[in-house]
């Protein structure tokens, strides 16, 4: 039976560097020839070049559809409400790269003047282009995402991830590793098929020794505009984000509502969602 893709044999492994899990990752050559192989140059790289970048923040979830993209988008923005204050946003999705569509930017990668934005999304000639890569490439690609894009100096760096704990998630943890990592936001929604999910994502952030800054419970509840009447879309059968939390002792930052609101901002994109509601008030 293959491993998992988030399982590391470790390092004093006698796997270390050639089990499955192994593929793409970084330090690859390093664990398979023992100490006296060289790492990854770009590792050291990546840190001289984050040196510009202040605090970094991974959004992660091992769940599909839980609204990571989204939540990126609204704290990239509220972020750059304080027009002093410089944030990029990072989408290293590489397969559904969908934080262009939902920041509403055509070929263009700053929202705002201290709003920048980088995903793979940019480089593709159609957004229907399917991008079929194998685990090395899309390593090679964040690679270049930390290491050649001009940063410059940003207060928050905020990485977008796809669902899941394997090679993306590996990649980013490593190569930023020595440039630090302030922590991870998990994403999650009500229901047990999604937490089952999220725990596993928890168990990876101990794992790779990832600090964990909080969890937050998305289309959390239902609040109808008319009758203001509160119903559960996606019941927590097992008590929800809160639950899990207090069982796994990490922190719950808050409850996002399913509010209709955000999924016209996602459909229309932040920038025109932003000029509509400025020419009618």
């Amino acid at each position: 039976m293959e491993e998992a893709p988030h399982d590391c044999p470790g390092a004093d492994s006698a796997q270390a560097g050639r089990g499955t899990s192994c593929q793409g990752c970084p330090n690859q050559r390093l664990c398979a020839s023992g100490a006296g192989a060289a790492p990854d140059p770009a590792i050291e790289e990546i840190k001289e070049k984050m040196k510009t970048v202040k605090h970094k923040i991974l959004v992660l979830s091992g769940k599909g559809g839980v609204g990571k993209s989204t939540f990126s988008a609204h704290l990239a923005h509220g972020l750059a409400e304080d027009e002093n204050t410089q944030i990029a946003l990072l989408d290293i999705d590489i397969c559904g790269p969908s934080i262009p569509k939902i920041m509403g930017l055509e070929g263009e990668q700053y929202v705002d003047d201290n709003l920048g934005v980088m995903s793979v999304g940019f480089l593709l000639s159609s957004p229907d282009d399917a991008v079929i890569w194998r685990g090395p490439k899309k390593n090679g690609m964040i690679k270049q995402f930390l290491r050649d894009v001009d940063w410059g100096e940003v207060d928050f760096l905020i990485v977008d991830t796809p669902p899941g704990t394997s090679d993306e998630h590996l990649s980013v943890v490593q190569y930023l590793a020595a440039a630090h990592i302030d922590g991870a936001v998990i994403i999650t929604t009500p229901q047990e098929v999604s937490l089952q999910d999220v725990r596993k994502e928890i168990n990876f952030c101990h794992k790779v020794k990832l600090p964990i800054i909080g969890v937050v419970e998305n289309m959390s509840g239902f609040i109808c505009p008319k009758c203001k009447k509160e119903s559960q879309i996606f019941p927590p059968t097992t008590g929800g984000a809160a639950a899990m939390c207090q069982d796994l002792k990490v922190p719950l930052l808050g409850r996002v509502p399913l509010d209709p609101h955000i999924g016209i901002q996602e459909f229309c994109g932040f920038q025109q969602s932003k000029e509509e509601t400025l020419t009618s008030s």
